[in-house]
């Protein structure tokens, strides 16, 4: 991405707003009352049709967030863990992000009758980040 670390992140820990640059990602609380993501904070969010919980698991400025998920009445134990990891580079910062799932109910759900829908999604949103990132870089050179 063609922006600095900063403008990334900012716009990561800002859960709540995330729509702004993602649409899907419009239905996103934070549940433990931290105004933006951080170590711990709990929020709930609806993905790919399906409401989940969140934790915030990992949280180091400016290069790692991660959030465990679990979905909202799957009573087969099914999880996920997301990632994000920013790497500073000359012209910006390189954004990697990939998820993992284990569990019956992503693989009924997710691998079965959706199959590549998440892949999709999470490909969309770092293109729509990156977009958001450098438009905001943009702006400020103006």
């Amino acid at each position: 991405m063609k922006a600095p670390p900063e403008v990334v992140w900012k716009l990561l820990i800002d859960a709540e707003n995330w729509s702004r640059y993602f649409p899907p990602e419009d239905q996103v609380k934070i549940l433990s009352g931290e105004p933006q993501l951080a170590l711990g904070t709990r929020y709930s969010r609806v993905t790919v049709g399906f409401p989940m919980s969140l934790v915030v698991t990992e949280h180091e400025p400016l290069r790692r967030l991660a959030w465990a998920t679990t979905v909202d009445g799957d009573e087969t134990g099914s999880s996920a863990y997301h990632g994000w990891v920013i790497t500073p580079m000359d012209d910006g910062c390189h954004v990697l992000t990939e998820e993992t799932q284990q569990g019956p109910w992503f693989l009924e759900e997710l691998g079965h009758k959706r199959p590549g829908a998440l892949y999709r999604y999470h490909q969309e949103w770092i293109e729509r980040l990156a977009r958001a990132a450098e438009a905001e870089v943009a702006g400020k050179a103006t």
